[in-house]
């Protein structure tokens, strides 16, 4: 066995020299610039562009990139694999590849005006590769807003305690919208207020846990909505989970339609700042938490830590560091690195950064550390929850990896309760809180992103039809909602959870891509090594991974699917990995023909940044 400290200081390492001096290098190469104007300030809107402090912003850049997806990648990959593969991708590949992808995704919208990478790529390669990349990035929120409404359903089942605490959360996030934006009271005294609402709400789940459906496995204080089991067995996913976690799974989708059409100010800012200061006590309490231990047993002290029925004496891993070439999920080679997906590099962070941050971002040289900076954070959740599965991970596999998921909420809390002493019931209470704070708001920004990559897709809408689909309502729910609803109907997470990191991380290539044509253009003597040699390794392992899946398991499972929704779900993967290799080697062929053009071309041909 080895001591928990360690990964935690393998990460702390590879990551502080990441920023120290690679994020300081990337600023001065893409020139950032403090006297410049963001289209924050230049279009004004009160709307989508609006001009945010940096640690309001940093707080929703952090909390939508972080969301769930780095706590559920690692868990599945380490429960797959074993922490050692896990937490060598992590450390190495996020200040490499992860980082530098974010930050380049947010420099590069910052300075075409808050697009999208859909718009910058249709800057050099034309129309039709815009269109492509923002049709993939379509596919991959439909994949977004799936998983992660059947993790919430799992956690919220496993810790009912957090469903009343989330629901707290989200009702003092809307309260503190008013606060700041239509009473136009101070920030810091509601800040500090409201935070110390968001904890109370813990204490408040702790006395009333909410589930929707009496599964009859809950403890007998939980307060049961929608009565017995036995009356919602018809629900999709009710086979494959439990009633439950089917019945929790629509609300969810639901609550990702209304979030996404609201204003940014009614719910998106002030719920993500909220969201933010979870992350920092939860990450943060946890980290301390693994150290402070690991001292108390260094030094000569002892600590006893009781959680189900299990007592822990050290932090230490109780799983393999390494569990074999194959799993559940498919090969190691690709299928380690697509599962991890957010925790090192993620696509769906390109969004975030073009789409809703570089819309907000105040200062250019706020990009450093909003873009760079917070995917370090980012790698050390995803480090937390390799700790948390190291921890726990060995004593309740019985549900498969999905059954993993719940063990980040059992690790934490004996990582709070080994350092600081807080008790475990109190602890898992508080670490499930911010693992679903963290899915809700990646999935309804999943959905505000969707309907901006659907409006950029259609331009100018001119016919009814046109008019219609990018009617915020009708994209949001029939466009983006409903299908994703349908395709997490089979709730088979082997297969739904590699189709997301395959489309994700295929997505950061292209991403990589935009910024690469960026810099091909801007300047003969730009180098593209950094966005550049990352692009080609994870388009190698992206495209492997989707047709292992188009070709071979979705097809497979299809041909030995029992229901009608289980038919529906493998059928939709199939068209959605095989369509989005199609676009994605296209829009590669399409950047290479340009890159070539552009450094080629004695002068270069391709238009300037200017």
């Amino acid at each position: 066995m080895v001591q928990i400290a360690v990964l935690v200081i393998a990460s702390l390492l590879t990551f502080s020299a990441g920023y120290l001096a690679y994020s300081r290098y990337l600023s001065q190469f893409v020139e950032l610039d403090e006297d410049a104007e963001t289209p924050a300030h230049k279009y004004e809107d009160g709307q989508e562009y609006v001009p945010s402090k940096k640690p309001v912003l940093l707080g929703h850049h952090y909390s939508s990139i972080a969301g769930g997806a780095p706590i559920v990648g690692p868990i599945t990959a380490g429960a797959a694999f074993g922490w050692l593969p896990a937490i060598a991708w992590i450390a190495i590949g996020n200040p490499l590849m992860g980082a530098v992808h974010d930050f380049m995704a947010l420099s590069a919208s910052v300075r075409h005006e808050g697009k999208s990478i859909g718009y910058i790529v249709g800057e050099y390669v034309g129309e039709r590769g815009k269109d492509m990349l923002l049709w993939f990035a379509f596919l991959t929120i439909i994949l977004v807003i799936a998983v992660f409404a059947l993790v919430v359903g799992v956690v919220f089942d496993a810790y009912p305690s957090s469903a009343t605490a989330s629901m707290i959360y989200i009702a003092l996030a809307l309260v503190f919208g008013v606060y700041l934006y239509q009473l136009d009271l101070p920030f810091l005294p509601g800040a500090v207020g409201f935070v110390a609402l968001v904890f109370g709400g813990v204490w408040v789940g702790l006395q009333y846990p909410v589930a929707l459906v009496d599964t009859g496995a809950h403890s007998a204080d939980t307060i049961h909505l929608l009565g017995a089991a036995s009356a919602w067995d018809w629900l999709p996913l009710a086979g494959a989970q439990n009633a439950n976690v089917a019945a929790w799974v629509p609300v969810i989708v639901v609550y990702g339609f209304v979030a996404s059409v609201l204003p940014v100010w009614i719910l998106l800012q002030p719920r993500d700042f909220l969201t933010s200061s979870l992350l920092y006590v939860g990450v943060g309490g946890m980290l301390l938490g693994i150290l402070v231990a690991t001292a108390i047993s260094v030094f000569g002290g002892g600590f006893s830590v009781g959680y189900a029925g299990t007592t822990y004496t050290s932090l230490e891993t109780n799983l393999p560091a390494f569990l074999g070439f194959t799993s559940a999920l498919g090969p190691i080679f690709p299928f380690l690195f697509v599962t991890i997906a957010c925790g090192t590099i993620s696509g769906f962070h390109s969004l975030v950064s073009s789409g809703t941050t570089a819309k907000q971002l105040n200062n250019e040289t706020d990009a450093r550390d909003i873009g760079y900076g917070a995917m370090l954070g980012e790698g050390l959740l995803a480090t937390t929850a390799v700790a948390a599965l190291a921890i726990i991970g060995t004593t309740n596999f019985g549900a498969g990896i999905v059954g993993a998921l719940a063990n980040f909420p059992a690790g934490g809390a004996v990582m709070l309760g080994a350092g600081f002493g807080i008790p475990t019931a109190a602890g898992a209470a508080f670490i499930g809180l911010v693992f679903v704070s963290f899915l809700l708001t990646s999935t309804d920004t999943a959905v505000r992103l969707g309907r901006y990559m659907f409006e950029e897709i259609i331009g100018t809408p001119e016919t009814s039809l046109e008019k219609t689909t990018t009617n915020r309502y009708v994209n949001a729910g029939l466009l983006q909602c409903l299908p994703a609803y349908l395709l997490v109907g089979s709730g088979q997470w082997s297969s739904l959870w590699p189709l997301f990191g395959g489309a994700n991380q295929t997505l950061a290539a292209l991403a990589l891509l935009a910024a690469t044509l960026w810099l091909a253009n801007w300047d003969d003597n730009k180098q593209l090594i950094s966005t550049g040699v990352p692009m080609a390794l994870m388009l190698v392992v992206t495209i492997t991974a989707l047709l292992w899946i188009g070709l071979y398991r979705a097809p497979t499972s299809l041909l030995g699917a029992d229901t009608l929704v289980n038919q529906i779900s493998f059928a939709i993967q199939i068209i959605i990995s095989l369509t989005l290799v199609y676009l994605a080697l296209s829009l590669a062929k399409l950047g290479y023909d340009n890159i070539q053009q552009a450094r080629g071309s004695p002068g270069g041909t391709a238009p300037s940044d200017d």
